[in-house]
């Protein structure tokens, strides 16, 4: 157990060593026992989280701002439109000034190509710990929450599972690629078996590409990169289908919404969670497009865990929280 993880920050998914998520994880689970308990556990009394958010939020900020209550701190609200930011405060002199007077920042901008620019800079003035809400490529605490579900449903040993990461249709918005990104880089670590679908305009940064590719060999797990949703839910233990933009083809929100509508048959249904094994988990991060994304009769039926994984975001930054903000 990896137990210095003080002031540490948290902005990609490998700023942490595989021990060091088994460590948040331990914890986690320890304090979604003693929440279940109803036992205190104010670690983190007296200290203060600025939550500094560029995008909308809906289960990010209840979680953390509940998390920091529940902890015996305080989590204040920031939305980036009521500052200073666009008339002039720089990253060093957030980093400088809320490093004063916070314990920690945690921040979520997804703009495509500035938002993780945006929080190295501030982690690089900060004396107090970064934690990353979601920047354009990286999603770390969700995918805390989804390996921590996992362990749930599947056991803590996860050699030779089979973990689906598959592009879904949405007709909201051009959604970030940070969530798959950050799935294909952590659930190597334990073992998983990830093969990851979308259509061909849909690719994810080759840098992150090669990093999960580097991981899969040095855990000694499967990844695999198709075409085709029916094909990678075949025999699949865990099904994440979720859209994201076709960033990398272009960052033309017309153009995005021209390709994304060409595959409307990317959707999670019935017939297809039935190409998958009887038990497999269905997951998505939340908020979906309800019978666009995925159907009614998936989100809410027997093999989804949505709102386990939706829960278990509490504890995962809770853990995280109290490790590097003591």
């Amino acid at each position: 157990m990896q137990t210095d993880l003080r002031n540490r920050d948290l902005i990609g998914d490998l700023d942490f060593s595989k021990e060091e998520v088994e460590t948040v994880l331990e914890v986690a689970f320890d304090l979604k026992r003693k929440r279940a308990l109803g036992e205190l556990h104010p670690y983190l009394r007296d200290k203060v989280l600025a939550m500094l958010f560029f995008f909308s939020s809906t289960r990010t900020r209840g979680s953390f701002e509940s998390g920091m209550a529940q902890l015996g701190g305080h989590a204040a609200f920031i939305e980036s439109r009521t500052t200073q930011i666009s008339h002039g405060d720089t990253e060093k002199e957030m980093g400088e000034i809320f490093g004063r007077y916070f314990d920690g920042i945690a921040i979520r901008h997804v703009d495509w190509g500035i938002g993780n620019r945006y929080l190295n800079l501030v982690a690089g003035a900060s004396r107090v710990p970064v934690l990353n809400m979601q920047c354009e490529i990286y999603h770390p605490f969700q995918i805390l929450a989804d390996l921590m579900t996992i362990i749930e449903k599947k056991g803590r040993d996860l050699r030779a599972k089979k973990m689906v990461v598959s592009w879904a249709y949405a007709s909201s918005y051009l959604k970030p690629v940070s969530v798959p990104q950050s799935l294909i880089l952590q659930m190597p670590r334990f073992g998983l078996d990830v093969v990851l679908a979308h259509p061909p305009e849909f690719k994810l940064m080759p840098e992150i590409m090669d990093q999960a590719q580097e991981q899969a060999r040095k855990y000694n797990a499967g990844f695999e990169v198709v075409d085709d949703m029916e094909e990678a839910f075949k025999d699949a233990d865990i099904v994440y289908a979720k859209s994201w933009g076709p960033l990398l083809t272009t960052q033309d929100a017309e153009e995005g919404k021209r390709i994304q509508d060409q595959y409307k048959n990317w959707i999670t249904d019935e017939r297809k969670m039935r190409l998958a094994k009887p038990d497999a988990i269905y997951m998505h991060p939340l908020p979906a497009d309800r019978n666009i994304e995925v159907t009614d009769g998936v989100m809410d039926g027997p093999n989804s865990v949505v709102y386990d994984e939706a829960e278990n975001r509490l504890h995962v930054q809770k853990a995280v929280m109290a490790l590097t903000m003591r």
